[in-house]
């Protein structure tokens, strides 16, 4: 409920007079089971209208694990599954959100559509056109052949036809009839002309219910090579200082706590003028990490008076070795630098978000962490030794999953038990160093989101059984008739058609494929240079 992005979408579509937008959210179990056994439908939550009456039913997907919810969610709606199954008194399915403009195929059997990119600049003209042909009398399938060809950003599965070869990996893939693009150009604001996304209702015992958040700006400029978002949202981009002063006192207005969301706050032009006023204001404020070469005392001190208690840095990998072939450009002297700065200040927690099976880690990388989470103990004892408090240091340990459009989306996963044995060691000598907490993510569910992000639309099969197997994903992978292991622990060939490679980002893929090359040799790359540079291919000449 209180995702911003799915707000901001609730808020454009409302703010027009001739559009009427509701939310509906996926029921508790136990609720479920009532309104299917009640003969009722799933309703929205304004109205209680049902959602099989809608024109259109909108996905906002952020991750990859919320696509079982998408079939509950259609199936407590009344609306049939698959997309072929649907006829003219079935409302249209749509998918949006960073996942689909990734790999939207996994997810193609059950949307009629996907708007690919960023909702601000191409919502209008797709309301426009959906709105002209939704009472035209024209059948369902012309309705989405005129979309397709009208609306730029905008994929209909059903229209392309796709091949495999003997060793399963894709062949061919192009359009069914004439006049569909055979590449979909995804769409961003560039640079940031709409008005900074804040929270348009806040709702309380939920995530963030009691604070405004506000967007400081949109990807980053880290180039980090395992990093989605680092990649698809390009170029970053950050408001204007002023423009975001205003949208700071108009959210003070609603709420004097207010949460403030980028990729790196830390990097934000003026982000120490900004968190002074929120201060002066009467406000406080929250932000969910920082980058560590660019917390300064001054923002720390901001962070404290605001009461943040935890704060969060990551350096990914223990190594200078791994930082290099992440394209981090992160030293440990430069986290030590912070870990002192924050442990000075006094107050603080630590949060370090680490991953492990990232390419080419051996086991001196993995030794590396224990020896970085001894060094940075140290230094919070040290720092923290004339006031006789010492912060407590978590640790959050993430598994590597690859991602379309970065560099490392040719690499495979690990194995899930080399995975489990890597965890088991860290924790035993982990735990050795006290006042030190770690949480581990599941290696297995790692697995499931490395399937998700990296299938075709194959993988739509394996969904269907999830879904019939009542979300039991080891008994429907285990009467599978796709292989997940190929999509999962398959390295994929440079030259090799990608599933996603219709999508156009911008972004060259001979920039993708340096980088991976600048990986296996732990070089690192530069940063973006934001209209400076022509590296990647996305901007402008």
């Amino acid at each position: 409920m209180s995702s911003l992005g799915f707000q901001v979408l609730y808020h454009l579509l409302n703010r027009r007079k001739t559009i009427v937008a509701e939310r509906v959210f996926l029921p508790e179990p136990r609720e479920e089971s009532l309104l299917l056994e009640g003969g009722r439908g799933l309703g929205s939550l304004e109205s209680r209208s049902p959602l099989s009456r809608f024109d259109l039913v909108a996905f906002s997907l952020p991750f990859e694990n919320d696509y079982p919810g998408v079939l509950k969610i259609l199936e407590a709606g009344r609306i049939p599954l698959l997309a072929g199954e649907r006829d003219e008194s079935d409302p249209f399915v749509l998918g949006g959100g960073i996942t689909t403009f990734l790999n939207p195929e996994p997810l193609s059997p059950f949307f009629d559509f996907f708007l690919l990119g960023e909702a601000e600049p191409i919502l209008d003209r797709f309301l426009e056109v959906f709105r002209e042909v939704l009472h035209s009398g024209g059948s369902r399938r012309e309705i989405l052949r005129i979309l397709a060809r009208r609306v730029p950003s905008l994929y209909v599965p059903s229209l392309y036809r796709v091949t495999y070869n003997e060793d399963g990996t894709l062949r061919s893939r192009e359009p069914v009839e004439p006049g569909i693009p055979e590449r979909i150009p995804v769409v961003r604001s560039h640079p940031l002309q709409a008005p900074v996304s804040t929270s348009a209702i806040l709702t309380p015992d939920t995530p963030f219910g009691d604070r405004v958040l506000v967007e400081l700006g949109r990807g980053c400029g880290r180039s980090c090579r395992f990093c989605a978002a680092g990649y698809v949202y390009r170029p970053p981009r950050t408001h204007p200082e002023s423009r975001l002063r205003r949208a700071v006192d108009t959210a003070l207005e609603k709420s004097r706590r207010l949460g403030l969301l980028s990729a790196a706050v830390s990097d934000t032009p003026g982000i120490e003028r900004l968190t002074a006023r929120i201060l002066e204001k009467g406000g406080t404020f929250s932000v969910s990490s920082v980058r560590a070469d660019s917390l300064t005392p001054v923002l720390l001190d901001h962070l404290k008076a605001s009461g943040q208690k935890t704060l969060a840095f990551a350096p990914e990998a223990g190594s200078e070795r791994l930082r290099r072939v992440i394209n981090k450009h992160l030293s440990e002297e430069e986290i030590l630098r912070a870990v002192r700065l924050a442990a000075g200040r006094g107050g603080f927690g630590l949060r370090l978000y680490l991953m492990i099976g990232l390419p080419t880690e051996t086991r001196e990388d993995l030794e590396a962490i224990r020896d970085l989470v001894k060094a940075i103990k140290h230094h919070v004892v040290k720092e923290s030794s004339t006031r006789g408090r010492i912060g407590k240091i978590h640790l959050s340990v993430n598994c590597f999953v690859p991602k379309a459009f970065t560099p490392f989306q040719w690499f495979p996963m690990e194995q899930v038990e080399t995975l489990k044995e890597k965890q088991k060691w860290l924790k035993k000598v982990l735990l050795r160093e006290g006042g030190v907490t770690v949480h581990f993510d599941v290696p297995r569910w790692a697995y499931v989101q490395a399937l998700l992000s990296m299938g075709d639309r194959r993988v739509g099969s394996i969904l269907r059984k999830v879904h019939e197997a009542g979300g039991d994903w080891r008994k429907a992978l285990r009467y599978s008739d796709i292989n997940p292991d190929f999509f999962v622990y398959r390295p994929k060939g440079l030259e090799e058609l990608l599933p996603w490679d219709f999508i156009d980002h911008g972004i060259r893929r001979e920039h993708l494929r340096k980088e991976y090359e600048l990986a296996l040799e732990a070089r690192e790359s530069e940063t973006c240079r934001v209209g400076e540079c022509r590296r990647c291919g996305v901007c402008p000449r």
